[in-house]
């Protein structure tokens, strides 16, 4: 099996269209079977302001928003799940006491990678002058918004409190544990927290917030309020890196290419990527992941029924199908020219064009 390469130039012209029409200023995107790249492609422009005009490159960094979740915080617990040191079914409160009341002693680790732990979507917790460790208790004391398991709610939350549990458990800051577990055994030397300063000119720019661009520091406000580092946001990567792990998904946990070792095992593969909320409305999630046919699937209309991925809100998308063996990474900064431009509809398309490029 492998992927026609004239079908797939549809695929990346699309970046082209939504670049001509304003609605993102650049982009790249990585096409791939396991470890061989099929296909990259870099539009436009990584920062566009008054004074400063960058070209996109194939190795620009994108600030991944919620990318973050799947990529660093799902692995760094599948990993102390692999380790015999956690399980699906432990409640938060063994970890942090504090989070307890209001049905919340029933809140498991299932339930906080699943979003079924009936915490609230969204909250402001940024505008308050309140320092990183002030921003943790209130997660951790936040009441249900309905009863745990009982529906699916999408939620930061759950993830801040995932990350700051691996980061217990590791005995390291969260940023420390997503580079020595996940990142450097991968090889995904353009991936981490915080961004050196350097690295700006490399670095797309995000929202025109507080009378400037967000460049080089993480767009989503909690995170930042944050330090930059949460289980939720703070990843900045590259496609292609994006593209390393999206690779070592599909080759049951082992790095497809110049890493080292197994990052997780198969058996956590198969688990984090099966459904865990067959019996609620409009969801279809494994453990991070979105599945197919869940509220927020981006894989469009052709992938299979086994394929999974996720989405940020800063533009970025990864999606991997096992039935094909295909991978695809699509990272843009929507958000440049405001919270209003959608990439919704490209991310289908883009998914559509791939998906009709491959041949048996």
């Amino acid at each position: 099996m492998g992927i026609n390469g004239d079908k797939l130039q549809l695929a990346f012209q699309l970046l082209d269209r939504e670049e001509a029409a304003g609605e993102i200023p650049g982009g790249v995107a990585i096409v791939g079977r396991k470890g061989t790249i099929a296909g990259t492609y870099a539009v436009g422009h990584s920062v566009i302001s008054d004074d400063t005009k960058l070209k996109v490159s194939e190795d620009t960094i994108y600030d991944c928003a919620s990318l973050t979740k799947v990529m660093a915080t799902l692995p760094l617990i599948m990993q102390l799940i692999d380790r015999g040191e956690l399980r699906l079914r432990d409640p938060i409160t063994r970890f942090f006491p504090e989070f307890s009341g209001n049905g919340k002693d029933e809140v498991t680790v299932k339930h906080l990678l699943s979003h079924t732990s009936g915490l609230q979507a969204f909250k402001d917790l940024h505008s308050h002058g309140w320092t990183p460790e002030q921003i943790k208790a209130a997660v951790l004391g936040e009441s249900l918004s309905h009863a745990c398991g009982s529906s699916y709610a999408y939620s930061d939350f759950n993830y801040i409190i995932l990350g700051e549990l691996a980061a217990k458990l590791f005995s390291m800051p969260l940023d420390e544990a997503a580079n020595r577990y996940v990142f450097e055994p991968l090889g995904m030397h353009d991936t981490g927290y915080c961004p050196a300063k350097e690295l700006q000119p490399r670095i797309a720019a995000t929202e025109f917030m507080d009378g400037a661009y967000r460049w080089g520091e993480v767009h989503d406000e909690n995170a930042w309020a944050m330090g930059g580092v949460s289980g939720h946001a703070g990843v900045f990567s590259t496609a292609m890196d994006v593209a390393k792990y999206a690779a070592m998904w599909l080759n049951h946990g082992k790095p497809a290419a110049d890493g080292h070792g197994h990052v997780l095992s198969s058996a956590s593969v198969a688990a984090a990527t099966r459904s865990y909320t067959e019996d609620k409305v409009n969801a279809n999630r494994g453990l991070g992941w979105v599945l197919k046919g869940d509220v927020w699937d981006a894989s469009g209309d052709l992938f299979s029924s086994l394929s999974y991925g996720h989405t940020g809100f800063t533009g970025t998308s990864i999606w991997m199908d096992p039935q094909s063996s295909v991978f695809a990474v699509l990272l843009t900064n929507r958000v440049h020219f405001g919270r209003e431009k959608s990439v919704v509809r490209l991310r289908d398309c883009f998914h559509n064009a791939i998906a009709a490029s491959i041949e048996a």
